[in-house]
């Protein structure tokens, strides 16, 4: 089944609302204005669904700062027009989703900055280490920071991990395997033996999981000595920060997945203010 993200942000609104907003429906029936800005800088991300929220209650929202676009401090995203109750019933939906996706694209963005000062081929990966639900919000969220989705869902690539390996025990079987369904393999290994057996079997992606830089840097070193670098391409993973992005960055890998832009994202702090 096909992933419609209005049918999503209607349940988070009915999530929030549960059989009404007792406390707003105390208050007297007006037409509003209402604006929604940032109290510190980040990259924006999220406007057009926080629309589509307020729209489901009939309210008319104008976006003053466009996704991907850097807001100062104080700068207005959204201004809404509608009655006061609608309004409020939206608020804390149209917050959280925003802050988050925010903080997401903010923390993308200041990695990508940072990749692409030692090297901009890099590609910056998010991980599928997301809250349930918020999946497709979050993915959107690093794309508009400058990273890459790597994989949305399970069946999007074959990719073998630590478990599988485990289970099957032969980097050679699985990667026959799943040649034989023509797809491209990706596999995570944890020490260079395995990454020089994962490439002399023509996997397409080789992750090196929880390897130090010089480590990365050597096992890339080797797979040149045996002439394996050119077929094959090389993600690092794990424990990567923005403390030792940029170490990572110069080792010569072509992709570099990291999982706090999603399992820890910071939230961006934002606020709405009604005008009347």
């Amino acid at each position: 089944m096909a992933f419609l993200p209005k049918q999503e942000l209607r349940r988070f609104l009915a999530e929030d609302l549960g059989k009404g907003d007792i406390t707003s429906k105390l208050l007297r029936k007006q037409q509003v204005t209402a604006r929604i800005f940032t109290r510190q800088e980040a990259i924006i991300a999220g406007t057009n669904f926080a629309k589509q929220i307020f729209t489901l209650k009939n309210c008319r929202t104008q976006i003053k700062t466009k996704d991907g676009r850097k807001a100062k401090v104080n700068q207005v995203i959204l201004q809404i027009k509608g009655d006061a109750t609608a309004i409020l019933s939206c608020e804390r939906t149209v917050l959280n989703l925003l802050s988050r996706m925010c903080g997401i694209a903010t923390k993308t963005n200041k990695l990508s900055r940072i990749i692409i000062k030692s090297n901009p081929r890099i590609k910056l990966l998010a991980t599928r280490k997301t809250a349930p639900g918020l999946r497709y919000f979050d993915k959107y969220a690093v794309k508009i920071g400058g990273g890459e989705k790597h994989r949305m869902t399970l069946n999007d690539m074959i990719m073998f991990k630590d478990n599988h390996l485990t289970i099957e025990k032969s980097i050679p079987n699985l990667i026959a395997k799943a040649k034989k369904m023509r797809k491209n393999v990706e596999i995570e290994v944890e020490n260079q033996k395995d990454a020089i057996l994962a490439a002399k079997h023509k996997a397409d992606i080789i992750m090196l999981d929880n390897f130090k830089p010089r480590q990365v840097k050597n096992t890339i070193k080797k797979l040149n000595d045996l002439n394996l670098r050119k077929k094959v391409s090389i993600e690092a993973s794990g424990g990567i920060n923005e403390k030792n992005i940029s170490q990572f960055a110069k080792t010569g890998i072509d992709m570099i997945s990291v999982g706090e832009i999603t399992n820890s994202p910071p939230g961006i702090d934002l606020s709405l203010e009604i005008k009347l």
